[in-house]
């Protein structure tokens, strides 16, 4: 995974969109991790998998 400073992120807007498209990229401040920037599919992807585990979760807890 990738990391950017705030400051890059901020005045490279463009790199950290190209550099997200293909990996996660964590931006830090202060030299801590505060954010992680992803492509739209990779959160869809991440997004199916919440549903999906919820849907069985809820179904394990009825049984």
């Amino acid at each position: 995974m990738k990391t950017l400073s705030a400051r890059d992120a901020k005045y490279h807007f463009g790199r950290l969109i190209d550099l997200a498209r293909a990996e996660p990229v964590t931006v830090e401040k202060h030299g801590r991790p505060v954010v992680v920037v992803l492509s739209v599919e990779e959160f869809g992807r991440l997004q199916e998998i919440e549903i999906n585990y919820g849907r069985r979760g809820a179904s394990d807890d009825n049984a």
